[in-house]
């Protein structure tokens, strides 16, 4: 357990970020061509550059203003390049992941936002903001863990970590049965329950991020936003929108 924690450590440190753990396998020496059919993602009118929109919901550059308490059991829709997924949380799962799950959709943080580590048979990672400014904010904004109390099953959805006490932002939904990461510290607080077939049609010719693999870079993201995946990482999918269901 104390190399495993080094391990998630170490790969944090290299990644500038949060990772919920080392793939179980390195990534192949030869990759996978890209798609060449598949269309490149136009951003919404307003979003082409980093910076942030002026009508944009104050909390995404002031996290205290986003503490609601979540619903005990709620509904988001994920609208995204491939199709629209629905995730259901249960609070009781794991209260503080769900309230800043809740919170982080209702200020429009999905919104516009890359699917950036995407490994296949592994999980699907997102959660940094294309805007760095907001980023810079959040980054530091950490809640404390929550117990496991359920398993990091095909379809649930977890906080990536950088150690203990560091959840902020970034989430992964599991691709299979990841159960290893359970004694690690990773509380899922929701599932996929419709669309898990567009979740794992999302893109993952690029592997595993830098400096491990090809994928895109955590620390230049969160620099940089959005222009650096679009100019080097054209074929990653995005969330479109998110919103809880009424």
């Amino acid at each position: 357990m104390v190399r495993m924690f080094v391990v998630l450590s170490w790969l944090a440190a290299c990644s500038g970020g949060e990772v919920p753990a080392p793939a179980p396998a390195p990534e192949p020496a030869v990759e996978a061509p890209l798609n060449p059919t598949k269309p490149t993602y136009a951003p919404p009118a307003g979003k082409q550059t980093a910076l942030l929109p002026a009508d944009a919901n104050p909390a995404l550059l002031d996290p205290s203003k986003a503490t609601a308490q979540a619903p005990e059991v709620f509904q988001v829709v994920f609208e995204t390049t491939e199709g629209s997924f629905v995730v259901e949380v249960h609070r009781a799962w794991a209260p503080l992941g769900a309230d800043r799950f809740f919170n982080l959709v209702q200020i429009g943080f999905f919104d516009d936002i890359a699917f950036f580590r995407a490994i296949d048979g592994f999980m699907v990672q997102f959660g940094i903001t294309g805007y760095p400014d907001v980023a810079s904010r959040w980054r530091d904004a950490n809640i404390k863990d929550d117990p496991v109390t359920q398993s990091n099953k095909t379809g649930y959805l977890s906080f990536a970590t950088a150690g203990p006490n560091t959840r902020t932002t970034q989430l992964f939904i599991n691709y299979v049965d990841n159960t290893n990461l359970d004694g690690m510290g990773f509380a899922p607080f929701g599932q996929v329950v419709e669309g898990m077939d567009v979740v794992k049609k999302l893109y993952t010719g690029y592997g595993e991020g830098a400096p491990r693999g090809r994928g895109p870079d955590q620390a230049r993201l969160q620099r940089d936003g959005n222009p650096y995946l679009r100019e080097h990482f054209p074929e990653l999918d995005y969330v479109k929108h998110a919103s809880v269901k009424p």
